[in-house]
């Protein structure tokens, strides 16, 4: 299906980031994922090419383009032509507005050109041993030191978690009246840091994910994002956006795999015929091919919609909920039409199976994304 959302200067740009990744990307893939992790260089390579924070202003290095559609085209290419622990969407994407919206202007003019340029990576940590997808649960604690606070608590599964120069921070402010939620930014040489090894998972070998620690540690004020007591609603404002990110991510997954499969489909034989020409498989590519599509459709709208400024929450939680089981169908018959090769790693799409399992859980679970949709729909109206 034809995609309309972009214009001659996007598919300029698509071919620049696709060389991008031939290049600096793709060459590394196998490497970085025996080592568990990305190399440095690899942001810093993308910071010279322009392709870090495209939305950030001038007076921190970046290019101001305000226009969602670039940062998807390098999140499609990269997960086409890169590789997926790349995980440069959450450097540019997911963190970086954090700091750059809500930190002082001083933390904002000292970090920022660090981070477009890539010699500053960036991590958020909002999820700890205990609760999951539950952001209410925090209980990593915050308590006011002086002009500063103290942080102690420990977070999990945190992406990036031994590459990051600076880490968002989700805590629960003890000493404010309703103990709210508040964002801290904690940078690597601060005292009372520690991070635990690389957690070994089941895909996404390259991104390395590992447990951070904190003891009691003692965060600047010029480190709090925000308001302390807003946090939680910061956090909702910004998970749209994140939600959004996993859609794109996980609809540009399944179109690789369809594109794979459909082309192992096509010259396997079996019984004396492609196995693509057997009905039963033709109706079931066809039928993924069909709710890729209408997926595809509805990730470029709310692309659109988020650069307007009119993004709901709702929507987003739909797409990240549809793109994500999508491709968890789409990789899934990807392997059983491989056979036996779909199980071996040398085929990418053994890889985009086990990658795509995390999509239905990170970004928010969705039973939370069905969740937030039900809750849209006032369901619990009395009459």
């Amino acid at each position: 299906m034809d995609r309309l959302i972009f214009d001659s200067e996007h598919i300029l740009f698509r071919d620049t980031v696709r060389h991008f990744m031939l290049t600096n990307v793709a060459p590394h893939a196998e490497r970085w994922r025996r080592d568990g992790m990305v190399d440095r260089a690899v942001y810093r390579q993308a910071g010279e090419a322009g392709l870090l924070c495209l939305w950030a202003q001038a007076d921190v290095g970046g290019a101001g383009i305000a226009d969602l559609r670039f940062d998807q085209i390098i999140i499609e290419e990269n997960i086409r032509h890169g590789e997926t622990g790349f995980y440069i969407h959450l450097h540019s994407n997911l963190v970086a507005p954090y700091i750059d919206r809500l930190g002082s202007p001083t933390l904002r003019a000292r970090l920022m050109p660090g981070i477009v340029a890539g010699d500053t990576i960036l991590a958020i940590a909002m999820t700890e041993p205990g609760g999951g997808s539950d952001l209410r649960a925090v209980q990593t604690r915050a308590i006011r030191d002086g002009d500063g606070w103290r942080l102690s608590g420990t977070k999990t599964y945190i992406s990036n978690g031994i590459l990051s120069d600076a880490i968002v921070v989700v805590a629960r402010c003890r000493d404010l009246p309703g103990e709210p939620i508040g964002l801290f930014l904690v940078e690597r040489d601060m005292a009372g840091l520690s991070r635990g090894k690389p957690l070994k998972k089941m895909g996404l070998a390259s991104q390395d994910t590992a447990e951070i620690m904190l003891d009691d540690v003692h965060v600047p004020a010029d480190n709090l994002l925000g308001d302390p007591t807003a946090g939680f609603g910061t956090l909702m404002r910004f998970l749209g956006t994140e939600r959004l990110i996993a859609a794109i991510a996980s609809i540009a997954a399944a179109q690789v795999a369809l594109d794979l499969t459909l082309d192992f489909v096509r010259h396997r034989r079996a019984f004396g015929q492609a196995i693509g020409q057997f009905q039963h498989n033709r109706f079931r590519l066809a039928a993924l091919r069909a709710q890729i599509d209408a997926v595809q459709a509805m990730v470029d709208q709310l692309v659109l919609r988020a650069n307007a400024g009119s993004l709901e929450g709702g929507d987003a939680a739909s797409a990240k909920l549809l793109a994500s089981e999508v491709e968890s169908q789409m990789v899934d018959l990807g392997v059983q039409l491989h056979g036996g090769a779909g199980y071996m790693d040398e085929y990418r799409i053994s890889r985009l199976y086990t990658d795509a399992r995390i999509s239905r859980i990170f970004a928010g679970s969705n039973e939370i994304m069905l969740e937030i949709i039900a809750r849209g729909m006032d369901l619990d109206t009395r009459s």
